[in-house]
């Protein structure tokens, strides 16, 4: 999808277009529900807060006042109510026992938490550059438990297309992920201006 098509059907959306909202919330949903997992760690309240989240996303559209901030705007509104879910149900309540037995086994320190975190994070920025279909199909696969049977379904493709764009997607993570540490690695410390969003606040 296309910039141009992006603020297009968000403006439509916006004038009452609920086909329109549909497009935005199948090219959005994987990169929401990223997010989200990332937060609560839990497939399936993730999946939950995403559906969550696009409902809240179309009460509160016509209050985005720039279509070409929308896709910041639901990032925002996900982090929010990942944030707010995880302050309700305390630190491990939905926490399944052996992940918690996992976690004491491994007896990880802060320290390890946070590098742990930063792979997520860098690991989700991988995601989200890749393309629609390349996106989609990983987080079929890896983060919503999909089986190649299901996707084939879902995507209304044949299993060996699904294997192959699995394949293609791997290496194109991987790519991602490789020249993100290559640039981590080599680029000299510079003190970062700040950027001009200024219609998206």
């Amino acid at each position: 999808m296309s910039w141009n098509e992006m603020t297009n059907l968000v403006e439509r959306a916006r004038a009452g277009d609920r086909a329109a909202y549909g497009e935005l919330v199948e090219r959005f949903q994987p990169t929401v529900y990223a997010v989200a997992l990332a937060r609560l760690r839990n497939p399936a309240e993730a999946q939950e807060l995403a559906q969550e989240v696009f409902l809240h996303g179309m009460r509160k559209l016509p209050q985005l006042r720039e279509a070409s901030c929308f896709a910041g705007w639901l990032r925002q509104i996900t982090v929010r109510m990942a944030i707010n879910r995880l302050t309700r149900r305390g630190p491990f309540q939905g926490v399944e026992p052996e992940v918690l037995d996992r976690a004491e086994a491994a007896g990880t320190t802060p320290l390890d938490e946070m590098v742990r975190a930063e792979q997520r994070a860098e690991l989700y920025r991988g995601l989200e550059r890749l393309k629609p279909v390349d996106r989609a199909t990983l987080v079929a696969f890896y983060l919503r438990g999909r089986s190649l049977k299901q996707m084939s379904r879902e995507f209304e493709t044949p299993v060996g297309t699904i294997k192959r764009r699995l394949h293609v997607a791997r290496n194109r993570l991987r790519k991602q992920l490789e020249r993100a540490a290559a640039g981590k690695a080599g680029a000299p410390a510079q003190p970062r201006r700040p950027r001009r969003q200024a219609a998206c606040v």
